[in-house]
């Protein structure tokens, strides 16, 4: 009997977001593969669904990826799931999908169930072009940070990332270096959720706003610089 690894997105913020068919295979896994128990329980919860947990994330160590390959290799199914979003979209679920790949090959299905991802949704309502894009996932602290900021000025395509709480205003202040005021900047925070919110100008007049709107200096944000 054949495993299956179903690789389901779930809601980035609003719980409304999650498609039928992921519900249908949550309800149908024999157990649910996620980083924190407690943000997966509240969405099983809001849908009345009750399963199996599982601990994965990148710092579960081995032990967790070898019980998920032993019940794949036992013919059970397995639903992965991230925090928010896509598994494997800057996420440790990356790792997860190519071991199972690299020992199980053809004896599991792999599949994808889409759905929410903080990068389609942020280009979808940045209004800049997206016919061509490079996606940088979390920046580095700190190791080849300035050298990644010479390339996103140099680029000719459109860039974006990911950037947290405590280093967006220094995200905002590297952009305003290497860019000045030749291109344009997104910043979107918060994104399906109740406070979300869209900030747009140059690198300057981003800056400047979250500057003088320091409450607004909190969440989760998705950067655009156009090319």
């Amino acid at each position: 009997m054949n495993g299956t690894l179903s690789v389901v997105a779930t809601p980035i913020g609003n719980l409304g977001d999650i498609t039928l068919r992921a519900l249908d295979t949550l309800k149908q896994a024999d157990a649910i593969a996620c980083e924190d128990t407690r943000v997966t329980a509240k969405l099983l919860t809001r849908y009345e669904i009750s399963k199996p947990l599982l601990v994965y994330h990148a710092q579960s160590g081995r032990l967790a990826a070898t019980r998920i390959l032993t019940m794949l290799g036992e013919g059970k199914h397995i639903a992965l799931v991230t925090d928010a979003g896509t598994p494997g979209i800057s996420d440790p679920g990356t790792a997860l999908v190519a071991e199972v790949r690299a020992k199980l090959g053809d004896d599991v299905r792999i599949e994808a169930i889409p759905g929410p991802s903080a990068v389609t949704a942020a280009l979808s309502i940045a209004g800049v072009p997206t016919d061509q894009f490079v996606f940088l996932g979390f920046l580095p602290h700190k190791k080849g940070r300035q050298t990644l900021m010479k390339e996103v000025a140099e680029s000719d395509r459109t860039i974006i990332f990911y950037e947290s709480t405590h280093r967006i205003e220094k995200a905002l202040d590297e952009l305003t270096a290497v860019l000045g005021g030749e291109r344009t900047v997104v910043v979107l925070r918060e994104l399906t959720k109740l406070f979300e919110s869209v900030v747009r100008g140059s690198a300057e007049e981003v800056k400047e706003y979250f500057a003088t709107h320091q409450k607004e200096v909190r969440g989760e944000f998705v950067v655009i610089i156009a090319p």
